[in-house]
């Protein structure tokens, strides 16, 4: 079901099983179960953030996303092969839901009110068993009061959904669901951030090729060096040096 990477119980079981795994728990209806993305960033971020680390080490998915899970767990001999970015999750379970027909409705929490209704028109032409029962652009801020909270709770379980994505950025979007996660009346929750723009065609994913080969981040990195240099340039050498440490540390204890 997982493997153990640092202190994060991070799923092994490739897309189908998540997908699977979500769906059982959008039947059973009970509220609080959610799913995160791990990545070289986001653990090195979430060292120096709390509520960060508990948001990730609580999700009941934490999805290997990322070239640099995989290529740590072979380091380390972990059995984690199978890369699972956000966007692969959020159309697994699209598919699944809507070939299936099961009625299930969708809540999109974030972005633009553009972008929601680009999402919102493309659901019904690629999914039309799923519902888009309902749709929220909140502040973009650092943080939101305590008003403008409550009100997008109480969008979300007005609403009756059965999935809310949330798209705010990571770890912003991760701590949201977290703090809230016992408010929200929605079976499963799941951040997946650049999803949304992704979907909505107003930002381009890189193309299969790139994914392919493990470097879907590179043409990124190249369109916008200015806002993911952090991400490429310092968070995975240092993710590299958490791994090669542990790598260290196997050998010893086998010695």
């Amino acid at each position: 079901m997982v493997i153990k990477l640092g202190k994060y119980s991070i799923s092994n079981i490739g897309l189908a099983g998540d997908v699977c795994f979500a769906l059982e728990a959008i039947k059973n209806k009970s509220t609080g179960a959610y799913m995160a993305c791990a990545n070289p960033h986001s653990l090195v971020i979430a060292s120096k953030d709390v509520l960060f680390e508990s948001a990730l080490k609580n999700a009941d998915i934490l999805l290997p996303d990322g070239t640099g899970i995989i290529i740590a767990a072979k380091i380390l001999g972990l059995p984690c092969t199978e890369k699972v970015a956000g966007t692969d999750f959020f159309l697994g379970l699209s598919r699944k839901a809507n070939e299936e027909k099961r009625g299930i409705k969708y809540f999109f929490l974030g972005s633009s009110k553009k972008t929601l209704k680009l999402i919102e028109e493309r659901m019904k032409r690629d999914f039309p068993c799923i519902e888009v029962c309902g749709t929220y652009s909140p502040p973009f801020k650092a943080k939101f009061s305590k008003e403008e909270n409550e009100a997008m709770i109480d969008a979300v379980n007005n609403a009756g959904a059965d999935v809310l994505w949330v798209g705010m950025t990571a770890p912003k979007q991760e701590k949201w669901i977290y703090e809230n996660r016992d408010k929200l009346d929605v079976p499963f929750a799941a951040a997946i951030g650049a999803v949304f723009d992704f979907y909505a065609g107003t930002r381009k994913r890189s193309s299969g090729f790139w994914i392919t080969i493990g470097l879907e981040w590179l043409p990124r990195f190249l369109k916008e060096p200015g806002r993911l240099w952090e991400r490429n340039l310092k968070s995975t050498p240092i993710f590299l040096g958490w791994v090669l440490k542990e790598k260290i540390k196997q050998m010893m204890r086998q010695e």
